[in-house]
């Protein structure tokens, strides 16, 4: 429970700076999106956790919304425009906002946490691919957003890590933007143009279930441990609600706390709200591989920062991880 008693000391000590009379946002709207890696985001929402935060913090009662919303390009469109607070996506579609918008003061955004870290599995449902060199323009890679999204950008490393960084993009005219749900169901069906799938758990192990699906990578084994999802929002509305965007950091900690406690409940909550079911045995399995873990704490964003600017997807890198977050969790061992 140290992370959690950490968050709320940090609340207690924005109380003091700040006070209680300053007025702050009575209302939250947060994107989620799919997969296993959001699993703090539902046990935020189901256990009220925010709410509870902000309270806790002398902000009274806060109105939070979660709108489901996939794919970094449509999540970074719904940010810029006005219609969430805060959006949780992967790394890389943060930081080609980020690398955008810097040194502008009306789009500028910062990262509040990380959320989840663990693999994606590249699956396919034809006997021939079995490495990279396998595929042919014939074939269709279904990834939940073109370029942006962590899973274009993961499948993009892996290729350079393969053929080289001036080949990154070499399959991304065979990439199309779908739904992990949608996706799925397309590569497990086999009736459909989608012969492989850039997949998060549980849609990644879903997938491995069936007979006609093998793995191609995991991502994990190419190229370690990073951060998966993480939150942002924008600079102004940070510095307009500096006690809300705590609220929020201690609420994912706490989430986090909670999920390392009582894997089998945390199970059950996923599975509860979660679009695709399966039984909390499957999700349980899924929370004990060593791969995934969750932490307030981001994990390899230079990683991704270095790459994207070498390969010139962003156009300004940051000088440490530090630069794209909120002091309030600068002093964590991220990387």
């Amino acid at each position: 429970m140290r992370l959690a008693a950490v968050g709320r000391a940090l609340l207690c000590a924005l109380i003091a700076v700040t006070g209680t009379t300053r007025a702050e946002s009575a209302e939250l709207r947060i994107s989620k999106g799919y997969g296993i890696h959001y699993l703090p985001l539902y046990i935020m929402q189901h256990e009220h956790l925010l709410e509870e935060a902000a309270k806790q913090a002398g902000l009274g009662d806060v109105k939070v919304s979660w709108p489901v919303i996939d794919g970094g390009n449509n999540i970074n469109d719904a940010m810029l425009a006005g219609a969430l607070d805060i959006a949780t996506l992967g790394v890389p579609g943060y930081l080609t906002l980020w690398s955008k918008a810097k040194g502008n003061a009306r789009l500028e955004v910062i990262g509040l946490a990380g959320i989840g870290a663990g693999s994606l599995y590249l699956n396919t449902n034809k006997p021939t691919i079995k490495t990279l060199r396998d595929f042919t323009a014939a074939d269709k890679i279904a990834l939940p957003g073109i370029k942006t999204s962590f899973a274009a950008v993961i499948l993009e490393m892996v290729v350079a890590k393969e053929f080289g960084d001036d080949n990154y993009a070499k399959l991304d005219p065979l990439t199309v933007g779908m739904p992990y749900p949608e996706a799925t169901a397309a590569l497990i069906s086999g009736k459909t143009e989608i012969d492989a799938h850039v997949a998060s758990p549980p849609f990644s192990f879903l997938e491995l279930e069936h007979p006609n699906v093998h793995r191609v990578f995991n991502s994990v084994e190419v190229l370690g441990k990073t951060t998966v999802i993480m939150a942002y929002t924008t600079r102004a509305f940070y510095e307009k609600n500096p006690r809300l965007c705590a609220a929020f950091i201690a609420a994912v900690d706490d989430a986090t706390t909670r999920i390392a406690a009582d894997k089998r409940w945390a199970a059950h909550i996923y599975n509860e709200m979660a679009a695709v079911k399966s039984s909390d045995d499957d999700v349980l399995r899924i929370l004990e591989d060593p791969d995934l873990h969750y932490t307030v704490t981001p994990e390899g964003i230079m990683e991704f920062a270095s790459f994207m600017k070498r390969v010139g997807t962003i156009k300004n890198e940051p000088k440490n991880w530090q630069e794209v977050f909120v002091p309030d969790v600068a002093n964590r061992p991220g990387s």
